[in-house]
């Protein structure tokens, strides 16, 4: 008998010197708080859509913790991910949210990113954003075929903006006739000069292009002259660009400019949290997504739930820093990356 009490306290001993990620994961984040740190300010699509999902992410995780969203803007999200790398807790109790570049800010080895994208554990997405070029109906090209003949002009927010880049990539790459018109701050900006006739088109995402004017595609007055992706997308009536490539590097060219958007608003967790940990709340995300309290404030937020996986999003971004050198170089000056 003395020999089996003497047993169980040594065990009880060692179960109260075992790290925090030993204990069962059932129990951990009960009375605790999860950091959800982002390099967006406060009132970008970003943090709104940080602050919608830490409404409804504690139902989901075991132990319920409270989620207190931080903003940490600066250097295009690259302060916020190399704090998240490199500075906080291992244990599951700090978030981050990534700029959908988080993989080619790395590739590109600026010199203040000091991150390896592959080695966060990626949680998710909530919306999965499918990158076109829009026009007016009055436009003068009537569709992306046109555009080898008939120039768009279309509008541009500056160097490093997917608003920017992908018209100079088209029409480098391809050929199309695509005029770039600078100096508008903000995507909305170029819109309005659409709707002012300054413009023709613009390019962003369709799912930032229909918040900003709901229903103009279904109305007749813009339309969609292509989109990015590879395959076409079911409820959207335009061709993929991939229709007008005639190379395997155009191809490959514009399936790795395009994997940016593949990310949408990445969610992810430090490098060597326990893989339970990770599991599990890579689980309670997507069940988030699904609850339909999360589906309604997001619809009157004008949102559409299009979520990936951690472990979709964990594949693509090893695919992406699988990409060769040569194609990273040529994409740039395509785009005219800075």
């Amino acid at each position: 008998m003395r020999a089996i009490t003497i047993g169980l306290l040594m065990a009880v001993g060692l179960a109260q010197n075992l790290p925090a990620w030993a204990q069962s994961d059932q129990d951990f984040f009960k009375g605790k708080s999860i950091r959800f740190v982002l390099g967006a300010a406060p009132g970008q699509e970003y943090d709104l859509w940080a602050r919608l999902m830490a409404r409804h992410l504690p139902r989901h995780i075991p132990g319920n913790p409270g989620f207190v969203v931080e903003n940490m803007p600066g250097a295009g999200f690259i302060t916020a991910t190399n704090w998240l790398y490199n500075r906080a807790a291992r244990d599951g109790t700090v978030w981050g949210m990534a700029n959908h570049n988080v993989a080619d800010q790395a590739l590109s080895k600026m010199p203040n990113v000091l991150y390896d994208p592959i080695k966060f554990n990626w949680i998710g997405t909530p919306e999965y954003t499918n990158r076109g070029c829009f026009a007016m109906t009055t436009a003068r090209a009537k569709t992306a075929k046109d555009l080898f003949q008939t120039e768009m002009i279309v509008g541009g927010t500056g160097a490093g903006s997917p608003v920017t880049q992908t018209p100079r990539l088209i029409a480098n790459l391809l050929g199309m006739k695509m005029k770039l018109v600078e100096g508008y701050s903000k995507p909305q900006d170029a819109i309005l000069a659409m709707e002012r006739g300054e413009l023709e088109g613009v390019c962003q995402t369709i799912q930032s292009f229909r918040q900003a004017r709901p229903g103009w595609f279904e109305s007749g007055k813009a339309y969609v002259v292509f989109i990015t992706e590879r395959e076409r997308v079911a409820d959207i009536d335009a061709p993929s660009i991939f229709e007008f490539t005639s190379t395997d590097e155009q191809r490959d060219i514009i399936s790795y400019y395009n994997s940016s958007a593949e990310l949408g608003r990445p969610i992810m967790l430090p490098p060597d949290v326990p893989p339970n940990r990770v599991k599990m709340l890579r689980d309670a995300f997507m069940e988030t997504m699904k609850d339909p309290e999360f589906l309604h404030d997001a619809k009157q937020l004008n949102y559409t739930v299009t979520p990936r996986s951690g472990e979709t999003l964990a594949s693509i971004i090893e695919g992406t820093m699988k990409t060769p050198a040569h194609l990273i170089e040529k994409t740039a000056k395509l785009t005219g990356a800075p």
